[in-house]
Parts: structure tokens; C-alpha cells; sequence
């Protein structure tokens, strides 16, 4: 092999190797060349890319064309990175689009490249600090509502006690009694909940193991399984360490959402608790190294969640259950904040829902 055709052998595995998709595409706007990135972000394989015309492989990205086209007659560096949107089967995914031109070193022009960069986990992570600042709104809100409930609440219920016992035992009355102390109860839980909500709570930090909290819940949560009959599938990735956690927050955490999960299945249902490491999601605080990211999966195949309710389930008070409060959700998402995490879902109407949560992979 010649020095020539190893430097070019060199210079295809860089551009193979690089995280971004990169698309080459020449003078006549046929695609030159196309490395494994832009095949994964596209769903295009190279086969049926290369040497066809950008403008028909590409023919429903209007965005993208008109970025090739003008970089190509004017010569000048295009980027855009809030409105394209990739269409892939039934996936959709946001990219950031930058086109330059391709020179030689005498300064001649032979084509144009264009990069394309996955957004998604960029848009999620925009999407957890904009719940993160309306959590916290609303958390203060909740707080004043809270303390401001609470007093005559505890009124009502000393008042409520006292006729009790100035009751006759056998007066009927005594019922309706019951009945208010059973309500006041109600709403006290409800202000305690508000409260948790709102409250800031030191994390208990300690060594913490994943697969201990959650294996305990599931064999807890097995023997309640409210008479349905329950498949229970756990899959735990063994290299996992302990992570520095609240234990106790993080036990509250995954006992909401493997509840919300057994009540969203039917007799003959299948619950599933999968472990992972991510790479493509990573968290730094100032002072200390890059961390990787450890990801739960709690899935049921359930009838899932219709796509305008996802966007509200995290709001307090917004619940599709009879005698929910609305308020769990926005718990476990305080919780999985305040460890510097993430929560995410994803429903299949007719199929299921996954809840993921993202912790930091910090020992």
C-alpha cells in the first residue's frame, strides 16, 4: 500500500469513527460518501445512498436540501440547529444541521458536507430543567397552601373528636362523626404529600445498591398483588456498583412507580425491572469528574398512556387513577432532581408504558 492509499485509508476510519453523521455529497449533488453515524441517524444505509442524488434520497427532508443547495451555489457555512426533524420508520428525531463547503487547498470547491448531530437526549435534558423550574414553582405555592390547610384542618378535626365523645353510643350521629374524621384524614394526607413536595429534604447520602432496594420491593410487591396474577421480570446488569444515594428516597421512589405499574396491568399482566449503563447521558458538577449515568426501567404492558396525557403526568394533581391524588409522580420526580437525575416515560397506546430513571453512576 502506498503512503497515498494509506493516508486515505486513515482519513476514511477518522470520519467512520466520528460521533457525528457526516454526508459528502459532490458537484453534481450526488452522495459521495457517508459514514456509520449518518446511517444511524437517518436510518439510510450507505448502499442506498451513495452515488444516488442527495435531492431524491433525501427528498422528504425540505430543510436539509435547501441547506445543500445554498451551500453549494454561494459557497457559504449553513447551520440550524432548532428546526429538523429526521423521520425514521415512526421515530422522530431532532438533529442540528451544519453544511460547509468541501475545498481543495488551491481553494477549488468539489462538493459540500454536511453533519448531522442527534439532539434527543439534548431537547430531554432541556425538558427536565423546564419540569425541574415548574416543580419548584409550584412546590413553593404548595408549601404556603399546605401550612395555611393544615391549621383549621387541625381545628376541625379537635372539634370533630369532642362531639364524638359527647355523642351517645348508640346515636347515629356518630356515624357522620366518622365519616369527617375519615375525611379530615384524607385531606391531611393530601397536605402531607403537598409538603414532601415542597419541602427541601437533606439527602441521607450512603452507599446504596440498586438491585438490593428494588429486589426487596418486587418481593414485597409480589405477595399484594391486589388478587391479579402478576408476571414479575427483573434484569439487572451484575456490574453495576453501588451508587451514593438516599436509600430511603430512592426505595420511595421505585415503590411509587412499580406500584403505578401493578396498577396499570390487568390479570395475566408482566411487570419488567431492567438495570443498564448509559453512555449517552452524562452529569458533571463543578469540582468533580464527568459521571456516567445508570438508567431503571420499570415497564408494564399495560394499556398505556394517551400522548396528551404524558406531557401532564408529572403535574401535581394530574391523575388518571379514581382515588389518586395526582402528587406521587411529582414526588418521584423531586426525588430523582434532587439526585441530580433524570425521569423520563414512554407509552405505547394499547401496548405499555416504560418509566426510565437516570442517576448518576457516583460511588
Amino acid at each position: 500500500m502506498t503512503p497515498e492509499e494509506k493516508k486515505e485509508e486513515f482519513l476514511a476510519t477518522v470520519i467512520d469513527s466520528v460521533g457525528d453523521g457526516v454526508i459528502v455529497i459532490d458537484l453534481d449533488g450526488r452522495i459521495a460518501l457517508m459514514n456509520p453515524a449518518a446511517e444511524e441517524i437517518t436510518g439510510i444505509s450507505r448502499r442506498q445512498a451513495v452515488g444516488h442524488r442527495f435531492a431524491l434520497v433525501f427528498h422528504r427532508e425540505a430543510v436539509l436540501r435547501e441547506m445543500v443547495g445554498k451551500t453549494a451555489t454561494s459557497g457559504m457555512t449553513i447551520s440550524d440547529h432548532e428546526n429538523i426533524v429526521i423521520r425514521k420508520l415512526k421515530q422522530l428525531t431532532p438533529v442540528s444541521a451544519t453544511t460547509f463547503p468541501l475545498m481543495l487547498p488551491h481553494g477549488e470547491t468539489t462538493g459540500t458536507i454536511l453533519v448531522l448531530r442527534d439532539i434527543t437526549s439534548i431537547r430531554e435534558l432541556e425538558d427536565a430543567v423546564r419540569n425541574a423550574d415548574r416543580l419548584s414553582t409550584l412546590g413553593t405555592l404548595a408549601a404556603g397552601l399546605a401550612h395555611e390547610i393544615k391549621n383549621p384542618l387541625g381545628g376541625i378535626k379537635g372539634a370533630a373528636q369532642l362531639l364524638e365523645l359527647e355523642l351517645p353510643t348508640e346515636s347515629e350521629l356518630r356515624d357522620n362523626v366518622r365519616i369527617m374524621l375519615k375525611e379530615v384524614e384524607r385531606v391531611n394526607r393530601i397536605v402531607e404529600e403537598l409538603l414532601a413536595l415542597a419541602s427541601p429534604r437533606g439527602l441521607q447520602l450512603s452507599k446504596v445498591n440498586l438491585h438490593k432496594v428494588i429486589g426487596d420491593i418486587l418481593t414485597l410487591q409480589k405477595r399484594s398483588t391486589e388478587g391479579k396474577n402478576v408476571a414479575f421480570q427483573q434484569q439487572f446488569d451484575p456490574s453495576i456498583p453501588p451508587i451514593l444515594a438516599d436509600e430511603g428516597l430512592l426505595t420511595q421512589l421505585f415503590l411509587n412507580l412499580v406500584k403505578n405499574a401493578m396498577e396499570a396491568v390487568d390479570d395475566g399482566g408482566c411487570i419488567r425491572v431492567a438495570s443498564r449503563v448509559i453512555s449517552d447521558y452524562s452529569m458533571t458538577q463543578k469540582g468533580e469528574r464527568r459521571s456516567r449515568m445508570v438508567a431503571i426501567d420499570v415497564a408494564d404492558d399495560g394499556p398505556g398512556i394517551q400522548p396528551e396525557q404524558l406531557e401532564q403526568l408529572f403535574t401535581p394533581f394530574f391523575t388518571t387513577k379514581t382515588k389518586g391524588t395526582g402528587l406521587g409522580l411529582a414526588i418521584c420526580q423531586k426525588i430523582v432532581t434532587e439526585h441530580r437525575g433524570m425521569i423520563k416515560v414512554e407509552s405505547d397506546p394499547g401496548k405499555g408504558t416504560t418509566f426510565t430513571v437516570m442517576l448518576p453512576l457516583i460511588q
